[in-house]
């Protein structure tokens, strides 16, 4: 069995994400039969809303939201605006191509995250990290053209 301790905990973290990602995809799939992707969205949001109050209350991390600078308010409002742009737009590519399709070409958001990175928050990748982002454009690539 793997000795999972050999890994930093952020790695740990993004391959749940990544596993929780994949099972998104699946099961939206699967929920969009027969639904409009716009009001399959809005259930979704609802779910996780309710599901993270849940766990905020249980873990007793609720927050003064006064003590939150206006910088944090400013980023994260876009933030959600863009993760509810992104479902809106996956749900729908969902329910219009094969889920096989979908989300490899949802992780070019990999390639544009970095690039958007070195722009906005000066991070600098090793060439090894570019030559990883290349073969995700490369994969984005080679899905987004018709046999």
């Amino acid at each position: 069995m793997m000795n999972i301790s050999l890994f930093p905990q952020w790695f740990i973290w993004a391959l749940a994400a990544a596993v929780f990602a994949a099972l998104t995809a699946i099961f939206a799939k699967l929920g969009l039969k027969n639904i409009d992707s716009d009001y399959a969205t809005f259930i979704r949001t609802v779910v996780i809303l309710l599901a993270l109050a849940a766990f905020l209350t249980y873990t007793g991390k609720w927050q003064d939201p006064t003590t939150l600078s206006y910088k944090n308010w400013i980023f994260l409002v876009l933030s959600g605006l863009a993760t509810g742009a992104s479902w809106l737009a996956y749900f729908k590519a969902l329910q219009m191509g094969n889920a096989t399709q979908v989300a490899p070409v949802d992780k070019f958001s990999i390639v544009l995250t970095t690039v958007f990175a070195v722009i906005f928050l000066a991070e600098r990748p090793t060439a090894r990290e570019w030559l990883g982002i290349a073969f995700i454009c490369t994969g984005v690539l080679v899905l987004a053209f018709r046999r």
